[in-house]
């Protein structure tokens, strides 16, 4: 690990990380940081290069963030957690829910996609545009190599197959909104292909957790207390079993 990750913390018990979109840091999850906390340890990290976490000299890629996260949990001791990812944050998560399945105890994917195409293209062809320009100017100036690198992230990336999907096993709940930047097309296929994923579309544009925090809140923390309650019944079905025995 050749950087220490910023990071914002607060409440206890169950570890519940954030992570959040391309170009932005762990604040835009101001609303679900203190609605979370009083039942989980909320931990809303700043994503390499972003917000207060140095960029340090890796490869400024999706994988390479997920190695990132990998990384962090394993220098606080956290064995698997509930991830919530928006946007890059959630394609970050699917990467990471691939390499490290053990490592995820619930997934909630927000805005993700699974390629470029994802994109609605009245949206990508300006990011497209500016990409460009930003790379003709990239070596002359470091603000033009910053804004390059990050919009590469949306030009060049992601790259997950639909079949890689099938092998995510975590209860998993994907969220959009009905005006969202994704195409809707594209955020229904990624539920179909993740095994036993919910669907949910609520009513707002890409940035719903920021903008529609109450209606997004109530979304996640009706599945969280579904995948509660799967658990404890679990326990008991596993308690029994052993009495049995």
């Amino acid at each position: 690990m050749d950087i220490a990750l910023h990071y914002q913390e607060k409440g206890r018990k169950e570890p519940f990380i954030l992570l959040h979109g391309n170009g932005e840091d762990g604040t835009y999850f101001k609303h679900q940081i203190e609605y979370f906390s009083d039942r989980y340890r909320v931990i809303a990290l700043d994503t390499r290069g972003h917000g207060k976490s140095p960029r340090g000299t890796k490869p400024f890629t999706i994988e390479q963030f997920s190695h990132d996260l990998y990384d962090f949990m394993a220098g606080h001791e956290i064995s698997d957690a509930i991830i919530l990812g928006f946007s890059d944050g959630a394609n970050i998560t699917m990467k990471f829910a691939l390499e490290y399945p053990d490592r995820v105890k619930a997934l909630i994917l927000n805005g993700g996609n699974l390629n470029p195409n994802g994109v609605k293209r009245t949206i990508q062809i300006p990011i497209e545009i500016g990409y460009k320009i930003a790379k003709c100017f990239a070596s002359k100036s470091p603000d033009a190599r910053k804004n390059a690198e990050m919009l590469g992230l949306m030009v060049n990336e992601p790259n997950i197959e639909y079949n890689e999907l099938s092998k995510i096993t975590a209860p998993t709940l994907v969220i959009c909104g009905s005006h969202d930047m994704i195409k809707e097309s594209h955020t229904k296929k990624i539920a179909e292909n993740i095994p036993g994923a919910k669907l949910s579309i609520i009513k707002g544009n890409h940035f719903i957790a920021n903008k529609r925090y109450a209606a997004f809140n109530e979304e996640v923390e009706a599945f969280l207390q579904t995948i509660g309650g799967i658990q404890k019944a679990e326990a008991i079905i596993g308690q029994s079993e052993e009495e049995r025995q």
